[in-house]
Parts: C-alpha cells; structure tokens; sequence
C-alpha cells in the first residue's frame, strides 16, 4: 500500500501537536480515568490476552488493560509522539504495558498476534483512517475485538472546539461503518452519548483491505 505524499508531512503535524501538549494533556481532562475502565470492561478480555492500546498517549487505558488482561496477558501501548511516552512512563504506566514509539497505520507486530485492540480519540488523528482500520485488522486474529472510545460524544466534543458536527466526521456511523467493513471488521455496537462514544467491533475470518 503505497504512501500518500501529503502523509509523511500530516504524521509531523500531529506529533508537533501532541508534542506540545504532552506534558499539561491529562490536566485538561483530569475526571477520565472511570470511562476509559469502563470503557475496557466492554471489550470481553479475558486472563491471559494480547491487547494494544493503539495511540495510547499518557496511557490512561494501559492499567485497566493489564488488569483484565492480568500478570500472564501481554499489553503494548504505541504511540506516534515520544513525548506522550515519555509521560506515560513519567506515570509509571510503563509498568502495566511495554510501550511502542509505533504508527498505528504501520504497526511493528505480527499478523494475527493480538487478541484486542483498544483505541481512544485515535480516529481524530489518523492521516488514512482505512489504512490504519485494515493495519488494525492485520495484527488482530479472527475473532478479536476492536474498542474505538472517547470519553465524550460527537456533539459534546464539537461543542468543545467551537464547531459543528459535519456529515464528513468520521467519527458518524454512516462515514466509519462502511471503512470497518473494508478493512475486515464487523461492527457489532455504535454508541454516541454526551458522556460516551463506543464503538465495537469483531475482526471477520477475513480481511478484504
């Protein structure tokens, strides 16, 4: 799959932009922690699973990951921006998870090797949604499960940064169910709350991206 030109220049914005921010990101929401456990309990890990957090940021979800997961399972948080790492490490998350300086849309793990992926306010930040959806896909065995999460509905977080919501969000079940679809994913549940954005879905025996 080849690269877009514009890609390479996308990918430095956003880790400018994270970069940036790394240090004073999780004093803009400092309540989140019990929605993103939450938001782990829904994906049905089991003792002894593979999970990634995939643009795993601060680490927030790593955690409640390595405790669903427990001492026998494995739980990788990637990240594009080293500075997120760096944070999360700072926090001593790095302790639940082995921490990847890792794109999502060009992950360094095997095909099939992981049982789950769970990602939050990644859809947002990717430069090829369905690029990274079908990367997804490729590390996740048939079966796994998919967690795509925001601790704040489409509405509420547009109404954060003084916009609107568009037809074009990527984030609306018309624009990202067909991508799931694409990329191998069977979408199983869709929840668009003020206080929750949920989706589930369970990676199909075969992948068509």
């Amino acid at each position: 799959m080849s690269e877009h030109p514009g890609t390479a220049a996308a990918r430095a914005e956003i880790q400018r932009f994270f970069s940036e921010r790394a240090a004073r990101w999780e004093n803009r929401f400092p309540d989140d922690d019990p929605a993103f456990a939450a938001a782990v309990g829904e994906l049905g890990l089991r003792p002894g699973d593979r999970v990634l957090d995939a643009g795993c940021g601060t680490g927030r979800a790593l955690p409640p990951l390595r405790a669903a997961v427990g001492p026998t399972g494995t739980v990788l948080g990637a990240d594009l921006t080293a500075a997120m790492l760096h944070q999360a490490a700072g926090k001593g998350r790095n302790r639940a998870a082995r921490l990847l300086l890792a794109d999502a849309e060009v992950l360094p793990l095997a095909s099939g090797a992981l049982d789950a992926v769970f990602a939050a306010g990644l859809l947002s930040h990717l430069t090829d949604a369905a690029r990274a959806l079908a990367e997804l896909a490729r590390v996740v065995r048939p079966g796994g499960r998919l967690a795509l999460f925001h601790p704040l509905g489409r509405a509420a977080l547009a109404a954060r940064h003084g916009r609107q919501l568009t037809e074009d969000d990527l984030r609306a079940r018309p624009r990202l169910a067909p991508l799931l679809d694409a990329a191998g994913w069977r979408l199983d549940s869709y929840t668009d709350e003020e206080k929750r954005y949920l989706v589930l879905a369970t990676r199909r025996p075969e992948t068509r991206a």
